[in-house]
């Protein structure tokens, strides 16, 4: 069994970088057939077993079948951490550091403050890794190989950061918010994990310090105490461990902003932007784009001829709304609408389903598309990008009718 030990004991060095026919894209021509799909299973400290694509850091992922449910729960939910030095923080040892030359004030407030002192709020949102799915980018690009799963849907409990910010003293001349987590690096020469958001977003009465996930303190692994959750985009801003908040008003320089998490100017249907951190030719990734995932089927899954088949599955984006999903088993000539499940929030997962029933024995490609309520539709063609971010290719999932 993997166990916190065994993964910090080899955390000698190195680091997991993350910038670095119809649906013909999703294939791996220079990855070993079935390398995505059969991640080895395993089981970290409160976790169920997870699909491990690395230890060092520890990086485990979601198997598709555990979305059934569109809440992931706690023990199910998706490991992803750039740094190997993870410390066990006591929830009565922890401080939060706020200031900045962006603050009229700086105090620390310990995890009862946080939690006595702020109105709780919660809020039901998608976390998800910049490179979920870069696994099926083609060509091949460099970082963690996910498959669908790096990406898990909760309901957080937190303080709002823009009522942390208002006791700050939030000057007008600040332009972003900056974190730091407790992790840290296992070599000198390697760039510390901090990230910002611009001020905007900070402010956004959904962008929280939350301290509790799905009714029960935050999982180590998905960190404890205190963690950023900031719906509607991706995972690289949600700081696990947070231990410092600063108001800037300069933008933040630093690899995990000026090189990292960046994708090409202008190539992906995007709103929100982050003007201050943009350069000419690129910019930081921002909000998640319109996806889905068929979650009851799987390739090669035999279904007897005559039988109604009940597809199943969840769609997202960054926060707008998911306004219809669509499922195909013609390969894409025709279209029928889904029925759309219960709406726990526009930052959720939304979950849906398809019957349909065969006309005889064969293979069926099911396949299955979102568009979301600024009518955006997932792409039948990679949007290719060096670091792998952002593929919302549509899933095609075949069956034998026999």
């Amino acid at each position: 069994m993997t166990t916190r030990r065994s993964i910090l004991k080899t955390a000698i060095g190195g680091l997991a970088l993350a910038g670095g026919g119809l649906i013909g894209r999703l294939a791996r021509a220079d990855l070993p057939a079935g390398t995505i799909e059969s991640g080895t299973l395993e089981t970290l400290p409160g976790k169920q077993p997870l699909l491990k694509r690395s230890f060092r850091p520890p990086n485990f992922e979601t198997p598709v079948a555990y979305f059934n449910d569109v809440i992931t729960p706690n023990e199910r939910f998706f490991v992803r951490w750039h740094l190997m030095n993870i410390p066990q923080v006591a929830a009565a040892d922890w401080r939060l550091a706020v200031g900045g030359e962006g603050a009229t004030q700086e105090f620390v407030l310990s995890f009862e403050q946080l939690r006595q002192e702020f109105e709780p709020v919660e809020v039901v949102a998608v976390c998800q890794c910049s490179g979920n799915r870069r696994g099926f980018s083609d060509p091949h690009v460099p970082g963690v190989e996910w498959g669908h799963g790096a990406m898990g849907n909760a309901r957080w409990k937190g303080a709002r950061l823009k009522d942390i910010l208002a006791r700050a003293g939030l000057r007008k001349e600040s332009v972003e918010i900056a974190f730091n987590g407790a992790d840290s690096p296992p070599l000198e020469a390697t760039p510390d994990f901090v990230k910002s958001i611009p001020a905007w977003k900070a402010l956004d009465e959904n962008t929280l310090v939350a301290y509790e996930m799905n009714g029960a303190p935050l999982p180590h692994w998905n960190g404890f105490p205190a963690r950023i959750v900031v719906p509607g985009w991706t995972a690289t801003y949600w700081m696990k461990q947070v231990i410092s908040i600063r108001a800037l008003t300069q933008p933040l320089s630093s690899f995990w902003m000026n090189t990292a998490y960046r994708i090409p100017k202008g190539k992906f249907p995007l709103i929100d932007r982050f003007v201050s951190q943009e350069s000419d030719t690129t910019t930081p990734i921002t909000e998640m784009v319109v996806n889905s995932l068929i979650t009851n089927l799987s390739d090669g899954q035999r279904v007897a001829s005559g039988s109604a088949v009940v597809v199943k599955g969840l769609a997202w984006d960054g926060g707008y709304g998911i306004r219809r999903v669509e499922v195909s088993i013609d390969e894409g000539r025709t279209w029928e609408r889904t029925e759309l499940g219960t709406d726990l929030g526009r930052y959720s997962f939304r979950p849906w389903s398809f019957n349909f029933r065969p006309r005889g024995p064969g293979r069926v490609a099911v396949l299955a598309r979102a568009s979301n309520a600024q009518g955006s539709t997932q792409t039948d063609q990679l949007i290719f990008n060096g670091p792998g971010y952002h593929n919302n290719v549509i899933q095609k999932v075949v069956i034998d009718i026999a």
